[in-house]
């Protein structure tokens, strides 16, 4: 199985997730997760949206990944 992971052009990271992931123990639901890579998120690791404010600028990029 392939995962790609999509970096915004300014923004987060958009990682898949198939319908559910975990996060610290907790199972979650969602199609996807918002990664933060600006640093300015107050919700770590996830985007909350502050890099809009931060000027945080950076290209857009994929990586894909294979997975056993």
């Amino acid at each position: 199985m392939k995962i790609k992971v999509t970096a915004l052009e300014n923004g987060p990271y958009l990682v898949p997730t198939g319908g559910k992931y975990t996060y610290n123990g907790e199972e979650k639901e969602g199609k996807q997760v918002a990664l933060c890579r600006c640093g300015h998120s107050k919700n770590k690791p996830f985007c909350d949206g502050a890099h809009k404010d931060a000027g945080f600028t950076a290209p857009a990029a994929e990586i894909e990944i294979e997975v056993e």
